[in-house]
């Protein structure tokens, strides 16, 4: 099991958990990797946090002091960052980021040449690293130095893909986007406007400390108040580095990544462009996906979650949709990591094509209630295998029948267990929810 990496990156809180010295070791690590093959060049970019110069300035420092080069697109996507290693060629690109987490977190999360998420040997050499299991490796020397360069045109070069792939004008549209305070605060009005549309822009005004605070995917209330308030046509959230989106409709309700799926999933499937007629969603996604899909005749292939294993089954495969509830979506053809700007630019191909509201287009999707309770515990292995935990979440099963599901799973980053618990009612839900958490508890487990 990783130390440091989980299934997006290093993460924790800033100089705690994730040190200024492991972002300069990670720097030296990969500089070193990628000279001693030659001329070693990776592309940074970062998020809005206070920390995130801080880390920027000792990747740049270790990448540099081991012989390779650093580009520097600034504060910008994760998105951006890997179209651009797969556009340019780079030997790999970091982005300086916690995503959805408060700004007193950050992560750095590392892509390969393909603009996906490194490899588990990769992981496995850097972890390693930091543990000084690998020794000491040289610094470069004389003009071997590596050197730190402004590519700034990375991300315009990023902002117009993205208006390349409309397929419609946006005048005479109303669009809300919340920025969370973070990577999308210039680009997406950028994107936006430059297509036509008349944009309403909130929380766009980061301050190294306020991002994705009470704002952004993860807080979609504000988003929704100015749908509705300002009578608007749709409404875009992202998150902090925003590689998801969580999206308002015109009546103000919310279309998560599940309703994103279904509504993609739906389009392309009617017009014979869904590789496999199959989607990926995830196990967390819920049972009324799997239900209108079921009705519409489309295939889906679940994986655990993670974006990871989403965008490894869909290359595995050859699919071309896939996602998360939380609003990582993947259009395989276009990108190699969720995106949510590019996301946004599709749902409103869905809108403008489908000629209706896509409070309209998603009729067909029920969802369940799901309730998601997180519990703390002392060992997240021993739970899942504990005889009582597993016979409360069987019983449950049996009194839910075909009507519901429930999910037991293990955070990949922190000591908690999920339970979640999918049924008719929230009643049911509530009271099941309780049965399998109860049993934990009484196992000793809770932290």
């Amino acid at each position: 099991m990783a130390k440091y990496f989980g299934t997006d990156g290093f993460r924790g809180r800033a100089n705690i958990d994730l040190t200024v010295e492991h972002a300069f070791k990670i720097g030296r690590y990969l500089g070193w990797k990628y000279a001693s093959a030659g001329a070693g060049k990776i592309v940074i970019g970062k998020d809005t946090r206070l920390s995130s110069y801080m880390y920027e300035s000792a990747l740049i420092s270790g990448i540099v002091a081991s012989g390779s080069d650093a580009y520097l697109m600034h504060v910008t996507t994760t998105p951006s960052v890997s179209y651009i290693v797969r556009l340019e060629g780079f030997d790999c690109g970091i982005m300086i980021s916690a995503s959805h987490n408060p700004y007193y977190d950050n992560g750095i999360k590392i892509l390969n040449g393909e603009g996906e998420k490194i490899e588990d040997a990769l992981t496995g050499e850097l972890e390693d690293y930091l543990d000084g299991k690998l020794g000491e490796i040289p610094y470069a020397t004389d003009d071997r130095i590596g050197r730190a360069i402004d590519h700034a045109a990375g991300r315009n070069r990023y902002i117009g893909y993205l208006i390349s792939l409309a397929t419609h004008s946006y005048r005479g549209l109303k669009i809300g986007l919340d920025a969370a305070n973070g990577s999308t605060w210039m680009i997406a009005k950028n994107v936006f406007e430059t297509l036509g549309a008349e944009t309403y822009v909130i929380h766009n005004t980061p301050n190294g400390t306020n991002i994705n605070e009470n704002c952004g995917s993860t807080h979609i209330a504000a988003l929704q108040e100015l749908v509705r308030e300002k009578h608007l046509d749709i409404g875009f959230a992202f998150d902090g580095d925003a590689d998801r989106l969580i999206a308002v409709d015109d009546r103000g309700e919310v279309v998560d990544g599940d309703t994103i799926l279904y509504l993609a999933g739906c389009y392309m499937h009617n017009r014979g462009k869904l590789t496999g007629n199959t989607v990926v969603p995830t196990v967390m996604s819920n049972l009324g996906l799997y239900k209108a899909f079921d009705r519409q005749g489309i295939s889906y292939v679940k994986t655990d979650v993670g974006d990871r294993f989403v965008y490894e089954a869909m290359k595995a495969g050859g699919y071309l949709l896939g996602g998360e509830q939380s609003g990582h979506v993947i259009f395989s053809k276009y990108a190699a990591t969720g995106d949510g700007m590019l996301t946004a630019l599709k749902l409103m191909q869905v809108f403008l094509d489908e000629k209706q509201p896509v409070s309209k287009l998603r009729e067909g999707f029920t969802v369940y209630p799901q309730l998601l309770r997180n519990v703390r515990v002392t060992d997240k292995a021993a739970v899942l295998k504990d005889e009582k935990v597993l016979a409360a979440a069987k019983k449950a099963e049996e009194i839910l029948g075909d009507d519901g599901r429930v999910l037991l799973r293990k955070s990949g980053t922190e000591p908690l267990v999920r339970v979640m618990v999918e049924a008719k009612t929230q009643e049911i839900c509530e009271e099941l929810c309780d049965l399998v958490v109860n049993a934990i508890k009484e196992g000793g487990y809770e932290l």
